[in-house]
């Protein structure tokens, strides 16, 4: 795994050894069996799982137990098997949203998964903190995809 981080963008990748097509298809159709909401999550007495709506304007949501949905950022560009973009703002508003894009750069028969955490200018109650937890954050969450991607 690899990271960047410039002044307000997190950069972070970690490389699979799937071609591009499963990588995609494992971090998007497949991200409910690998997210990690034990750790990540809006409400986490009551996750059940995390969908990605593989479309423009899709959501990503995580459901509960209870039925209920927590929108967690909603598809900008859907482009499989190489990007999609999506606002990001779990258990906040959507005025707060960051951006995340994700990119799937085949690699022989491997994928670099490149993902760009950016628009933290939207975020003015501690900033700071809450980066330096997406820092560790996206590590995890790219491990633990990195790990079913090796599984699929």
């Amino acid at each position: 795994m690899s990271q960047r981080t410039s002044e307000l963008v997190i950069e972070k990748s970690v490389t699979v050894s799937v071609p591009a097509e499963e990588a995609f298809r494992v971090f998007t159709k497949g991200i409910g069996a690998w997210w990690p909401s034990e750790r990540y999550s809006v409400d986490p007495e009551n996750r059940q799982t995390v969908i990605l709506e593989g479309w423009e304007g899709g959501r990503i949501i995580e459901r509960t137990t209870t039925g209920e949905e927590h929108v967690w950022g909603t598809l900008q560009a859907w482009e499989p098997p190489h990007r999609f973009v999506s606002t990001w703002h779990p258990g906040r508003d959507a005025q707060t949203a960051q951006e995340v894009e994700v990119t799937f750069v085949s690699i022989g028969d491997a994928t670099r998964v490149n993902l760009r955490h950016r628009g933290w200018e939207n975020v003015v109650d501690d900033r700071d903190e809450r980066m330096a937890n997406y820092q560790e954050g996206w590590d995890f969450v790219l491990g633990r995809y990195a790990q079913a991607s090796e599984r699929s």
